[in-house]
Parts: structure tokens; sequence; C-alpha cells
């Protein structure tokens, strides 16, 4: 496996540390090299990250339910700093109240992300696909 670097937070006001953590052992246990920014990141913060590490990636959870508002504008803030064909990804409770994957995904694609994973994601086949985007 090439070497594949991402940026991996919790975005928003968003301080839910338990899923960021597990996301930081797996990827870092199957070789992934991770900037774990934690909790409470912002867009800008991510984005500086991918550049200063040069990162494939930027990973974006959330469990809160504001998912949405937090990540509006986030792919044209990437386009605008340079890094247009960064790979997207988002997962957790991303929006308030009982929504369909197929209604948030529409939601998320439709913001430029490149991919929509519910809180109980298999993280084996997440590393699939982010070994397959990553090409």
């Amino acid at each position: 496996m090439k070497e594949i670097k991402i940026v991996l937070g919790v975005i928003g006001s968003d301080c839910h540390a338990v899923g960021n953590k597990i996301l930081d052992n797996f990827f870092t246990e199957a070789g992934v090299k991770v900037e774990n920014l934690g909790v409470m990141v912002t867009q800008d913060e991510f984005i500086d990250a991918a550049i200063e590490t040069g990162a494939m990636a930027i990973l974006v959870s959330s469990l809160y339910g504001h998912g949405e508002i937090d990540c509006i504008g986030f792919r044209e803030k990437c386009v605008e700093r340079g890094l247009g064909n960064i790979i997207l990804y988002v997962g957790g409770n991303l929006v308030i109240g009982k929504q369909s994957l197929t209604n948030v995904e529409k939601v998320f694609l439709g913001m430029g992300f490149d991919r929509v994973f519910t809180p109980d994601a298999d993280l084996p086949s997440v590393l699939k696909m982010l070994e397959m985007d990553t090409l």
C-alpha cells in the first residue's frame, strides 16, 4: 500500500472525542499517516493542516447533528485555497432528526463531499474506499 496522508477531526462546536480516537487508532494501525486535529475544528483549520501535511484526504466527523451547517462551503474553501482535488469524507450523525441515508448523502454529495458515512460505518470498507479514492 502506498503511503496515504489524511487530516482527521470533529467539525464545528462538536466536542465528541471518542469516535475521533477510534478513527485515529484504526487508520494509524492500518499504516495511514494521520494528522488528528481533535474536536471543535474549523473548516480553515482542516484546510491549513491539509496544506501543511500534504494530505490526500480530509475526514470530517460530527455527532451533534449540526454537520450540515458546519460543512456548508467546505469544498468551495478547499478550491479557493488550492485543494480542489482533495478527497473529502464526512461521517457521523450529520443532521438533526431521522433522515434516510439517501437524503443525507444527497445533501453532502451536493456540497462536494466524495463519500458520506453513518456512525456505524465499517472501517475496513472505509479504508478500502480511501485506498481507491487516493490512487
